[in-house]
């Protein structure tokens, strides 16, 4: 990320999907709740971005 819009992004259409998230620009991190591993490494990447596990 950026900054702190690129989490507010992420955060927003993980959102509209409904998947619970907490993006953090300034820790670099993004916390889900549930399975949804794979769904949310797809959305991230359509944006741009990459996730490391």
């Amino acid at each position: 990320m950026d900054c702190p819009s690129c989490a507010m992004l992420i955060e927003s259409e993980l959102d509209d999907k409904g998947i619970n998230c907490k993006c953090s620009y300034a820790k670099e991190t993004l916390e889900i709740s549930g399975e949804v591993v794979e769904e949310v490494v797809k959305i991230v990447s359509d944006l741009g971005y990459k996730i490391e596990e």
